[in-house]
């Protein structure tokens, strides 16, 4: 049976793994090497900007994250949405960052659950709590704390790939009404439903933290010193790009950010330009983001397998 790098560092038995190689087990995990710290050994992929013709190449290299100084971050996996389909998307997508989100806590990692707006929802779990004990290192970025448009430089004369003017919710519109209804008959503000995070991803009381401010998310970086920074929820388009701990920020702030890009969902109506089905517009956005963001990874390179897919793909 796997023993996990946090059980294993904890160990009052443990014995040293210096200088016996990298260790391949069914997921993958970190290679131990003398002189090495424990790390992660991913694919990614980026895309480089030719200065000559302006276009762009795509590149996918390998790249090492060191375990200790990697957190993930969960970005905005609300109980409900305003939009059918983006609820029944992200039921689809919970189970899957659960179960990258044991993997990672269990080697190690930190682990930050931002479902933005629900702070008063969990102001007595644990994992709230324990924010208040981090303290401020006064190193956080002054504008941390604010949502981030645009990445300095080219992304904002590009724009985005897709046109999200209508809010991008794709339900049937039949359908969208009688879902409103159903939100305003429980009671439910229905433009903006959410209270918590979506209970299929657990939440540990023992070592997570649960934070949607920026200065906070800093600190706890800061506090664990971390540099990796691993992205995962919705909506990529928006708040996953724009939040104060979201893609933009991290990256404009040297933190090594990368979108987890098969774990994300984008706000993205097929009745808009460029007139793709909604699955397509998500590419389109995860293009855009390794072009003037960052890298993108997947599930797998932590989880083993194959990629996650919507059930609609």
């Amino acid at each position: 049976m796997k023993t996990s790098r946090r059980s294993f560092i904890n160990s009052t038995t443990a014995f040293s793994l210096v200088g016996l190689g990298s260790i391949n087990l069914k997921t993958n995990t970190f290679a131990e090497n003398q002189g090495d710290a424990p790390h992660f050994k991913i694919n990614r992929r980026l895309r480089k900007k030719n200065p000559e013709n302006g276009k762009f190449t795509l590149l996918k290299e390998q790249a090492k994250l060191e375990v200790d100084k990697t957190a993930l971050i969960i970005c905005d996996m609300w109980d409900l949405h305003h939009c059918k389909n983006a609820v029944d998307r992200v039921v689809q997508l919970a189970p899957r960052i659960d179960k990258l989100t044991k993997h990672l806590r269990s080697e190690g990692c930190q682990i930050i659950h931002a479902p933005s707006s629900c702070m008063e929802y969990y102001k007595s779990h644990e994992a709230r709590k324990r924010v208040a004990g981090i303290p401020s290192f006064g190193t956080a970025p002054s504008d941390i704390g604010q949502w981030c448009d645009w990445m300095p430089g080219d992304e904002e004369k590009k724009n985005y790939p897709i046109d999200q003017s209508d809010g991008g919710c794709d339900s049937d519109p039949v359908q969208q009404r009688k879902f409103r209804q159903h939100l305003i008959d429980l009671g439910k503000n229905p433009g903006a439903p959410w209270t918590h995070q979506i209970k299929a991803i657990n939440i540990d009381s023992n070592l997570d933290y649960i934070s949607d401010n920026g200065i906070e998310i800093w600190n706890i970086m800061e506090h664990h010193n971390i540099s990796n920074v691993l992205l995962v929820g919705v909506h990529t388009n928006m708040c996953v790009l724009g939040r104060p701990f979201g893609l933009r920020q991290m990256a404009k702030n040297k933190k090594n950010v990368h979108l987890i890009r098969d774990l994300t969902d984008t706000m993205y109506n097929p009745q808009s330009a460029p007139f793709v089905d909604h699955h397509k517009g998500t590419h389109l956005i995860i293009e855009h983001i390794e072009k003037y963001v960052c890298p993108t990874t997947t599930s797998d390179q932590f989880l083993g397998g194959e990629e996650f897919r919507f059930a609609s793909l």
